[in-house]
């Protein structure tokens, strides 16, 4: 099964026209690990995918490509 939450995460800025720099300080992490996870280097903790899912009213389940 593949990672989709890089792209997710990039669509997700992308459409609500948020900065990574802004999502980041929104949710208390760095911007680096912001560009992390949307180039998919890194992988974040549930606790971050659980914030980003919050900041976007979307599923975790979503952001983790289990649902569409």
């Amino acid at each position: 099964m593949k990672n989709l939450f890089p792209q997710r995460l990039t669509e997700l800025l992308k459409t609500n026209n948020i900065s990574k720099r802004k999502l980041a300080k929104e949710i208390g992490v760095s911007a680096m690990s912001v560009s992390d996870w949307s180039t998919g280097k890194v992988q974040p903790t549930a606790d971050n995918i659980y914030m980003v899912a919050v900041f976007f009213n979307e599923s975790a389940d979503y952001l983790l490509g289990l649902e569409d």
